[in-house]
């Protein structure tokens, strides 16, 4: 029952926050599509024992491939799908606990809470990089094959 909870809240968060930034209504399901892929990945591999971070990289990466491929089959811009897909993977809470436990002078916690949110963050950049990284590759050695024919 917690999964389809967990499916539920990350489509509807990701296809909220794509409305909510004005992109257009034909995209709005294929980004909570997106988001909605992107959680279950990292959910499924974190309840396996998984780290975070890697399960972060992990979905990202994957939300970069399916946002790509979205936005070469309906001739939109990734950047829509890309940006309401990752929602979901944002360490808000944490960063939020962060600054309350500094708030409250808990600066050990607060210290390793907020190292945590930065790496996690920095693991969702690194995972949309790498797969733009990876098409660019794949497209520069397609464009080379069919130049050479």
């Amino acid at each position: 029952m917690a999964i389809i909870a967990q499916v539920i809240t990350s489509f509807i968060a990701s296809a909220a926050f794509g409305l909510m930034f004005n992109a257009p209504k034909s995209s709005l399901i294929k980004g909570g599509f997106v988001g909605m892929s992107g959680w279950m990945i990292y959910y499924c591999m974190e309840a396996s024992g998984i780290d975070p971070v890697v399960s972060t990289v992990t979905a990202s990466f994957f939300i970069a491939v399916i946002s790509q491929g979205f936005a070469k089959m309906y001739r939109t811009p990734v950047i829509i799908f890309s940006v309401a897909g990752i929602i979901p993977l944002v360490p808000g809470g944490l960063a939020y606990d962060a600054m309350r436990n500094f708030v409250q002078n808990d600066y050990n916690s607060a210290i390793n809470l907020a190292a945590r949110a930065f790496m996690i963050s920095g693991s969702i950049a690194v995972g949309l990089v790498f797969s733009e990284v990876i098409n660019q590759i794949i497209r520069h050695s397609t464009l080379t094959r069919q130049q050479k024919q």
